[in-house]
């Protein structure tokens, strides 16, 4: 079911400087302040073209946009990014350190393009809904550069680990990329150009379901853009990370709703259990119960209590925590969840507790979600709320670039 493809991407050169000042996180995940660093890192951080700075004076002339594009034109001219010469794959590995059980793991994937589909086919499966406002802005990127500068994160199943094989293979070379980013996260790329391993990929991949990790909106995008451009041959690919969901290294981190504005009397109506600290929420968390839903909660005078009741087939912790405890008991609606009223999400239970013992507000701290669970939605053909899933680390954008020429 799945086509995939190597490619000839445009890559930094040697010209452009140290590769950790030039790529940066994705455009949805960068800052004000981190823009601002990536900013003074170097005149050809990519962030310069994927989040470029906006001024009074932007026209329909001259914006973010055209400016991105001529950039990118200048940057190719000028050799600072350079054309590989053989359709290639890259193996990307991810060595890191998982936030909350401070284990270290690395993720396996590899960078490729796969065909753009229809969800109706029923090869790519989504597990998120979209908004419109960050798909217009990526349209708008995508119009004037021609060209894809982060990668679709996708999953595929496969639990005897084949191809993690083919990539452990690779990676007995040197890497040609390798770099820490700001997070203490090493990436590591390979090229693999051999003809047979490329083949043997492909084949290995052709039976597998597709399921979006990260980069909904940019892979709307890239399937709006191939729908109105039915002349432009690479519009019909995108370029992804393909890992395996099988993979040991796959982290997903909860992501935990810290809320102001809301009087501590209202969790009086929600059953809960004391408990004695936020060391103790951790305990309870460290003991997986797949059969119960488990939410803790913290107030900002340093209480800790668990919501907990038997899970009913296919609930979800956070589905759950928006329509009963946000929804019913608290009075928030889904239109105020979805602007953000009231709402603040917060990687990292001892970060989101420390919110909460910043002032008035009140944190629902939740498991991770699991791979499977995540599958089981996705494949099903549901979505899951927003929010739902962390994947961590991110992948780069700038690592490889795939422009549309044809």
């Amino acid at each position: 079911m799945a086509r995939i493809f190597p490619f000839k991407p445009y890559r930094y050169s040697a010209k452009a400087g140290p590769i950790a000042n030039l790529v940066t996180e994705p455009y949805d995940k960068i800052s004000p302040g981190m823009q601002a660093r990536y900013l003074s890192l170097s005149p050809y951080n990519l962030v310069r073209i994927i989040l470029g700075e906006r001024t009074p004076l932007d026209s329909e002339a001259d914006n973010p946009y055209t400016r991105a594009a001529g950039l990118l034109k200048d940057w190719i001219g000028s050799g600072i990014l350079e054309h590989e010469s053989e359709p290639s794959v890259y193996a990307y590995f991810q060595e890191f350190t998982a936030p909350d059980s401070g284990e270290t793991l690395v993720r396996k994937g590899f960078i490729g393009l796969g065909a753009v589909e229809d969800y109706a086919a029923g090869v790519v499966h989504r597990h998120e809904q979209t908004l419109s406002g960050p798909k217009k802005d990526r349209m708008e990127l995508l119009r004037h550069t021609h060209a894809h500068f982060g990668q679709i994160f996708m999953l595929y199943p496969d639990p005897e680990l084949a191809i993690d094989k083919i990539l452990d293979q690779a990676a007995q070379k040197a890497p040609v990329t390798t770099l820490e980013d700001e997070y203490g996260v090493a990436h590591r790329l390979w090229k693999i150009s051999d003809p047979a391993a490329i083949a043997r990929i492909q084949a290995l991949m052709a039976d597998k379901k597709l399921l979006i990790a990260d980069g909904h909106h940019r892979y709307e995008t890239a399937l709006a853009f191939r729908n109105e451009n039915p002349g432009l041959k690479d519009s019909e690919k995108v370029m992804m990370t393909f890992v395996n969901m099988h993979s040991p290294g796959l982290e997903i981190l909860a992501t935990h709703r810290v809320l102001s504005g809301i009087s501590p009397a209202l969790i009086s109506k929600i059953p809960v259990r004391p408990l004695a600290s936020i060391d103790q929420l951790k305990q309870v968390f460290g003991n997986p119960a797949p059969d119960k839903v488990r939410i803790g909660i913290a107030l900002g005078s340093g209480e800790v209590s668990l919501y907990e009741r038997d899970r009913k087939p296919g609930e979800l912790d956070v589905k759950v925590l928006h329509e009963e405890l946000i929804g019913l008991a608290l009075g928030i609606s889904e239109e105020a969840v979805r602007e953000q009223k009231h709402i603040e999400y917060v990687r990292g239970l001892d970060a989101a507790y420390a919110k909460v013992r910043e002032g008035e507000k009140i944190a629902f701290l939740l498991e991770p979600v699991s791979v499977q669970q995540v599958a089981d939605v996705a494949f099903s053909g549901g979505v899951m709320p927003q929010k739902s899933t962390d994947f961590y680390p991110k992948l780069l954008s700038g690592l490889t670039i795939y422009k549309l020429e044809q």
